[in-house]
């Protein structure tokens, strides 16, 4: 396993943290008259906060209320407010997107000037905030054929230049019409993301914990997310969650512990197997090497100062863990695959990748035991066909509907794979000049795609996939503006369950820069080695079963969507902790005697293997050689006890006279090298089978010269 390193990640971690910076623009808006106005922007801001009922009713009033900034920097006097409402009717979705993105200056309704100012602010100093509340007769709206109708306020007021034509602020929304006559509903699905990078220090640690302090606290983006689906209360809403969100979560307010070599095996509990107790015929001796007390990486118990960013983190988790469990029990939770997986890049890149997140979400979200159906979902909406077919059919697939050519229908069926399609129009918000994603604007937006659905043959429905950016500044009035006759909540798997048309493949649209975007070979390699790492460090340790699970855990979320955008952040990520757990199997190391001799050609001699680390570890040892040098380890594991070192004999026989170098190293007990080794020569003394032929043949030769010499001798005195 090559050692990563240290200087690289670091680089690489400070090159990704220049990369993408964003830059944020304001646009200039054009007013008559010669006028300075802070921020560039229009006199008077006008939001609308609450707008009831969120149709237009047969009868009764419409009550708009929300607030009047001055962005000017002079006071402004008798700020006159006004409805309007559009003439001309939008009758089609595609319609409705057009008007959305209408220019925020643009002239889109009339005024409703009788019987006056609906409400007059008579001061507003730079800076200052009014709100403002009122209602309109229905009688005064001008409003009858069914369809979807602008709707908003205006400001006029008198600057120190006097009154100019136009409005000096406006604020403008969809409001939709459905005759009272209307039988019939359309199914509409919210599905609601809980979605966030998660990211770990070299420890095992999660990272970024102010990060995650906003995010979770009141107002922040999770927590916002989560609170307006807590307002649901009993309505159909979906639940799309990474379970790696809710561990990460969790493991903050446990602490945040570092990863834990400590022993999770119970030794003495039937059926565990062999004990960390030293292997049979090994003496294991106390380590005098100074740095068996190296720390193996358990900080659980040291003590150390109270970390402020963590008891923030951990009161604002408490908390949004709690919110949640509210907001999901009872609920259609959809879960991702663990980590929120690149789908499509691992459809390219690793496929395992994605069998391996698929099964590690399972089927119930931790920490409540929650039950939890398999899903596919990108933050954009886009799949591969290649992703879309390596999903299960079970499987709910959402996509948007941008991805087909044509128009998309709700729920489409390509290749045995129902695909539910979400509008990629309603999820984003009204029009301007205020926020378009302001919570009246969202809903009044997802209200009106029902409501042209609803005049749509066959009544198709509606399936909404709320941003997992969105932070809504409140939830209060949402859902009340969705109770209506005619718009019938329900969930993804009921609508996806009602069938669909079959879409030919070629039909469906994968644009280059989706693919441009995805997470590379590199990122997969990278994430794949954390996870072997994890893997050797469980092998090694006997009484640890659990460390190589989390590792694995953490390198899937390095390979999640949200690492697309710094993809170097992830790669160094993992390779940081890869260091860190490299160094721990560096903990356990083997010596070799200096030298060996072989007086016969074979014999026996001694290696130490030590273990610096403070939990029990098992070991085998290899050797390598070259083919005339044999060496012949124990085919035993061998079992060291904390801080403790032991001796193991080992056989080693030689072919040939000479001396020749020999590597002694340590593996897990799968045989992956563990990073210690240690070389020694080995002489061989012994005499080689030829010399002896030589020697024996010259042993005869003397003998049977000496008998010749002796026979000749006595014959030749016999005849004498």
């Amino acid at each position: 396993m090559p050692r990563p390193s240290l200087l690289s990640a670091l680089v690489a971690t400070a090159f990704a943290g220049v990369l993408l910076t964003p830059v944020a623009a304001t646009a200039a808006g054009a007013h008559a008259g010669a006028r300075h106005r802070v921020a560039d922007e229009a006199p008077l801001a006008i939001t609308i906060d609450n707008l009831t009922p969120s149709a237009l009713p047969k009868t009764g009033p419409v009550r708009v209320s929300g607030s009047v900034t001055n962005n000017d920097d002079q006071t402004w006097t008798d700020v006159n407010l006004y409805p309007f409402v559009s003439s001309d009717v939008i009758t089609s979705t595609a319609e409705l997107a057009e008007e959305a993105d209408t220019d925020a200056n643009a002239d889109v309704g009339q005024r409703i000037t009788d019987p006056g100012p609906y409400q007059t602010i008579d001061e507003l100093a730079p800076g200052e905030t009014r709100q403002y509340s009122f209602s309109v007769p229905r009688r005064r709206i001008n409003a009858s054929v069914a369809g979807v109708y602008w709707f908003g306020v205006h400001a006029l007021g008198t600057s120190g230049e006097g009154r100019l034509d136009g409005a000096d602020g406006r604020a403008r929304t969809f409001i939709p019409l459905i005759p009272a006559s209307a039988t019939k509903r359309v199914d509409t699905a919210l599905v609601l993301p809980i979605r966030h990078v998660v990211r770990h220090d070299p420890d095992g640690r999660v990272s970024d914990l102010a990060d995650w302090t906003r995010t979770l606290s009141a107002n922040g983006r999770l927590r916002a997310l989560t609170e307006l689906g807590v307002a649901a209360g009993d309505r159909p809403l979906t639940w799309l969650v990474d379970p790696a969100v809710t561990d990460a979560v969790t493991a903050i307010t446990n602490g945040n512990p570092a990863r834990s070599l400590a022993p999770t095996i119970d030794p003495t509990a039937p059926g565990d197997g062999e004990s960390a107790s030293p292997s049979a015929g090994a003496s294991d001796q106390p380590s005098e090497d100074p740095s068996a007390s190296t720390d193996d990486g358990d900080d659980s118990d040291a003590t150390e100062p109270e970390d402020a960013d963590l008891a923030a983190a951990t009161v604002a988790g408490s908390e949004w863990l709690d919110r949640l469990h509210t907001g999901l029990e009872g609920s259609e939770i959809l879960g991702l695959p663990y980590g929120d997986l690149d789908v499509s890049a691992a459809a390219t890149q690793r496929p395992a990748a994605y069998q391996a997140a698929r099964k590690r979400t399972g089927t119930e979200l931790a920490p409540w035991g929650l039950p939890v159906s398999p899903a596919v979902a990108a933050p954009s909406g886009y799949l591969s066909p290649s992703a879309i077919e390596m999903t299960d059919p079970s499987t709910q697939v959402v996509v948007t509907d941008k991805m087909f050519r044509g128009r998309a229908p709700s729920v489409a069926e390509t290749d045995g794979h129902a695909l539910t399609v979400a509008s990629s129009e309603a999820a984003t918000g009204g029009p301007g000049p205020d926020d378009p994603m302001s919570l009246v604007n969202v809903r009044q937006r997802i209200v009106s795609e029902a409501a042209l659905r609803l005049l749509t043959r066959g009544q198709p429905p509606l399936v909404v996939v709320l941003p997992s950016t969105w932070a809504p500044s409140s939830s209060a009035g949402f859902f009340d503006g969705l109770d209506l006759d005619w718009l019938h909540l329900t969930t993804v798997s009921a609508i996806s369950a009602q069938g669909g048309s079959s879409v030919d493949p070629d039909r469906l649209v994968y644009p280059q820069a989706q693919s441009d975007g995805e997470l590379q070979a590199v990122d997969f390699a990278s994430a794949a080695a954390l996870t072997h790492a994890g893997d050797t460090l469980q092998n090694l340790l006997t009484l640890n079963d659990q460390v190589g699970g989390v590792v694995s855990d953490e390198a899937m979320t390095d390979l999640s969507y949200g690492n697309r955008r710094l993809p170097l952040m992830s790669r160094t990520s993992a390779a940081r902790s890869r260091y860190w757990i490299e160094q721990r199997l560096r903990g356990v190391e083997v010596s070799a005697p200096k030298a060996v001799i072989l007086s016969s050609g074979s014999g026996r001699f001694s290696a130490t293997v030590t273990n610096t680390l403070d939990e029990p570890v098992t070991v085998r040892l290899a050797a390598r050689t070259d083919p005339l040098l044999r060496i012949s380890v124990p085919d035993s594991e061998v079992q060291i006890g904390p801080g403790s070192r032991t001796s193991v004999l080992l056989n080693a026989s030689s072919r040939a006279v000479g001396v020749r170098n020999a590597t002694l190293l340590l593996t897990d007990t799968d045989g992956t090298a563990l990073g210690s080794s240690d070389s020694l020569p080995i002489r061989s003394n012994q005499v080689s089978r030829v010399i002896w032929l030589i020697l024996g043949t010259g042993v005869a030769l003397l003998f049977g010269t000496i008998l010749v010499r002796l026979f000749r001798r006595i014959r030749a005195a016999a005849r004498s």
